[in-house]
């Protein structure tokens, strides 16, 4: 799902102009079949930005954030996986979009466990969708490197940033 009706209403209003939102990261891991003791981690090659990415999105109003989580993954890439943790709060620096949109996120990022589907690029948002080997992950943003190593080092306690 592209950008949610609401924000969309919102930008009619105050156009290009700083919105502060909410969003969900799905850091999703599985067991490599390949690699015994080795853990594959699910990114997306994002057509906005051409980066790779966990897949992650904008919480909607109302929605509990894991939730959210879980719906932009299966949207994003036909992956159907739960939570297990919340790894890490924190606000994420500001960024502009391709189109000149300003924002900034409270992201929330959870660490899944994978239950099935082989991933795709279910609704045109990404390029791409694999598995990678966790040491072997593509280049990633800082923020991305963030999301990810904290999921897959989170125990059972979220990190908050001070």
């Amino acid at each position: 799902m592209a950008t949610p009706d609401y924000i969309l209403e919102l930008r009619a209003k105050v156009g290009h102009d700083p919105l502060w939102l909410m969003s969900a990261t799905a850091v999703v891991v599985r067991p490599s079949a390949a690699r015994p003791g080795v853990r594959e981690v699910l990114l997306a090659h994002r057509s906005d930005f051409l980066t790779w990415a966990a897949v992650g999105g904008i919480i909607d109003p109302g929605e509990q954030p894991a939730i959210a989580a879980a719906r932009e993954l299966l949207e994003e890439t036909g992956v159907v996986a739960e939570p297990e943790t919340l790894a890490w709060v924190h606000v994420q620096d500001p960024a502009v979009y391709p189109n000149g949109d300003h924002v900034q996120f409270l992201d929330l990022t959870f660490r899944f466990r994978w239950v099935s589907g082989e991933p795709y690029p279910a609704d045109g948002e990404n390029l791409e969708a694999r598995w990678f080997d966790e040491d072997r992950l593509p280049p990633l943003s800082d923020e991305m490197t963030g999301r990810v190593g904290h999921a897959l080092a989170a125990g059972e306690v979220t990190r908050f940033e001070a």
